[in-house]
C-alpha cells in the first residue's frame, strides 16, 4: 500500500506572537488546503493583548485554531512551564505526527520541548540564528529548539552555517529561505492598498519607531534615553505604534506625557500587519528593537537604526542597511540623521543582494517536511555526534 495513501500527517503548529502568525501565515495556508496534511494549530496565547493577534489572523486570512492555551503573561519560567503542561496534554491528546514551531518565542521553545518530551518530531522554522547573546531569552529560546528538533528550516546561509558549526547534522538542516519575505510578497498588493499615511495626515517626511523588548522598557534608565533621542528629532516627525507593555512602562516613568507634548511625536494603537508595512514602506527610517522589523525594513529597502547591542540578522548589518545603536541618545541621533541628510539612501538599498531566498520558502518547508515524513527522515534518532563507545550497540 502507498504510504500516501494510507494515511494523512498530522502537523501542530504553534503560534503566540505577531512575529510568529505572520512567519507561519504562508505555511500555514499550504498546510490548510493540502490534502495529505490534517492541521492541527495551536495558538499558545502568548500575546500580551490576545486582540493584536487576532487582529493579524483575521488580516491575514488565517485557519483557527482548534486550542488556544491561554497561558498569558507572567515571567518566563511561569509562562514557558504552563505553555510546556498546557501544549504536552494537547500533544497526548492530539497524537500529531510532527510538531512545528516559529522563531524564538517562549512559545517556541515550550512547544518544542512538551513535543520531543513524548517522542513527537519538531520542526524549527528560523533555525540557526545567532546573536551570541545568552542574557537574551530568544537567544536561550532558539538555541534550545534548535538542538532538540529534527527539521530546521534555516532562512539564511549564515543560520546554515551556525548550526553547521553547533555540530547539527547537515542532513537535519534545509536551506528554506525566509517565510516573512514570501508574506511580504504575498501581499504586496494589500500593503499598497493601505491608506495609513494619507489616515495618519503624513504629509512630510517621516519615520517609525516600535519599542518592547524589556532590555529596553523594563530599564528606565535606557528608555529615558530613548525618549529623549525621539522628542530632539525634532526635524523629522516620527510615528510610534505603542506596544500596551511598553505604553505602561512609559507612564509609570512618567515619559508617556513627554512624547504626548512633543510636536514631531505622533502616538497610536497598534497597527495591523497591512498598515504596519505600509508605514514601513513610506518612511524616511525605521528605529526598531524588534528582529522582525529590522528585516521587514531590509525587504522593504528601508534604512533602519537598531535599539539594540547585537542582532541576530547579521546580514542587514554587514550589508549597510542597518545600524546597531543600543540605548544611547547620540548614536540614535547621528544615525538617524546621517540617513535623513541622505535622500538617496533609500534608492541605494534596492540594489542591495537578498540573502532571504527566493520567496518560495513556505512552499519548500511544506515539500520537505512531506518528503521527510514519507521515507522515515523525520524520526527521533540517535545523535551521531556521541562517540559510539558511549552507545549501546546491537548487532
Amino acid at each position: 500500500m502507498n504510504i500516501r495513501n494510507a494515511k494523512t500527517i498530522k502537523v501542530m503548529p504553534i503560534v503566540g506572537v505577531r512575529p510568529q502568525i505572520i512567519k507561519s501565515a504562508l505555511v500555514l495556508h499550504l498546510l490548510d488546503k493540502d490534502e495529505e496534511i490534517t492541521l492541527q494549530l495551536l495558538h499558545s496565547g502568548q500575546h500580551y493583548d490576545f486582540e493584536m493577534s487576532k487582529v493579524f489572523f483575521n488580516e491575514l486570512d488565517l485557519p483557527a485554531p482548534l486550542h488556544n492555551l491561554g497561558v498569558g503573561s507572567g515571567s518566563h519560567a511561569t509562562q514557558t512551564g504552563r505553555l510546556m503542561t498546557r501544549t504536552e496534554k494537547i500533544i497526548c491528546e492530539s497524537k500529531p505526527d510532527v510538531v512545528m514551531v516559529f522563531g524564538d518565542a517562549n512559545t517556541t521553545l515550550a512547544g518544542a520541548l512538551a513535543a520531543i518530551k513524548a517522542h513527537v518530531p519538531v520542526c524549527h522554522v528560523e533555525a540557526g540564528l545567532r546573536s551570541y547573546d545568552m542574557s537574551m531569552p530568544e537567544e536561550v529560546n532558539r538555541v534550545l529548539t534548535d538542538h532538540c528538533s529534527q527539521l530546521l528550516c534555516a532562512p539564511t546561509s549564515e543560520a546554515f552555517n551556525n548550526l553547521k558549526k553547533e555540530g547539527v547534522k547537515e542532513n537535519s538542516i534545509l536551506m528554506s529561505g525566509d517565510t516573512m519575505y514570501d508574506a511580504i510578497l504575498q501581499h504586496k498588493k494589500d500593503i499598497e492598498k493601505s491608506t495609513i499615511v494619507k489616515d495618519l495626515g503624513l504629509n512630510e517626511v517621516f519615520a517609525v519607531m516600535t519599542l518592547h523588548r524589556p532590555e529596553n522598557v523594563d530599564n528606565a534608565e535606557r528608555l529615558e534615553k530613548i525618549v529623549s533621542a525621539i522628542v530632539d528629532l525634532a526635524e523629522v516627525k516620527m510615528v510610534f505604534p505603542i506596544h500596551p507593555r511598553t505604553k505602561k512602562r512609559l507612564r509609570n516613568a512618567k515619559l508617556e506625557r513627554v512624547l504626548k507634548r512633543a510636536h514631531n511625536v505622533i502616538l497610536t494603537e497598534p497597527l495591523g500587519y497591512f498598515e504596519m508595512l505600509s508605514l514601513m514602506k513610506n518612511s524616511a527610517a525605521v528605529l526598531t528593537d524588534s528582529g522582525g522589523m529590522q528585516k521587514e525594513a531590509f525587504l522593504l529597502h528601508v534604512p533602519c537604526v537598531t535599539l539594540r547591542y547585537n542582532t541576530e540578522w547579521v546580514e542587514t548589518v554587514e550589508l549597510g542597511a542597518n545600524k546597531l545603536v543600543g540605548a544611547e541618545s547620540e548614536g540614535i541621533l547621528m544615525e538617524t540623521r546621517k540617513i535623513l541628510e541622505n535622500r538617496e539612501t533609500k534608492t541605494k538599498l534596492e540594489s542591495l543582494p537578498n540573502p532571504y531566498g527566493d520567496g518560495k520558502a513556505s512552499h519548500k518547508i511544506v515539500k520537505d517536511l512531506k518528503e521527510r515524513f514519507y521515507s522515515g527522515k523525520l524520526a527521533i534518532a540517535a545523535d551521531s555526534r556521541i562517540p559510539p563507545v558511549q552507545r549501546l550497540t546491537t548487532k
